[in-house]
């Protein structure tokens, strides 16, 4: 029981014990990332940032849930998923003999940017 409790207190962090920096540090960063290109960064348009099917699956449903809602993209695992000439293209798939469709986004591996989203009816 004292184990359990104190991996609770040891998880269990409140706003009071962080440090938080604060939107206008948010904001200098983002005005700086905008204009000063020799600034430390690991996007440097070369690196395959995103590496594996999973990081690009757990991508691809933050956003698709969001459009489309959890249960509707959910309901097409697995997903087929394909790395190819950089670019994450994924799609749902649908029971043999359904009828209706699928969605299709494809992501770039290289700086996570959206080039394409879609759900075929």
């Amino acid at each position: 029981m004292t184990f359990l409790s104190f991996a609770l207190s040891a998880c269990g962090q409140t706003k009071k014990e962080r440090l938080f920096l604060g939107k206008s540090y948010a904001q200098e960063e983002l005005k700086l990332a905008l204009t000063d290109k020799k600034q430390h960064n690991v996007v440097d348009n070369k690196t395959v940032i995103i590496k594996d099917s999973l990081t690009a699956i757990n991508i691809a449903e933050a956003i698709l849930f969001g459009i489309y809602g959890k249960e509707n993209i959910t309901k097409q695992r697995p997903y087929e998923t394909y790395l190819l000439n950089n670019y994450w293209v994924l799609t749902g798939t649908l029971p043999k003999g359904s009828l209706g469709g699928t969605f299709l986004i494809i992501i770039n591996a290289i700086d996570c940017k959206i080039i394409k989203i879609t759900h075929g009816k």
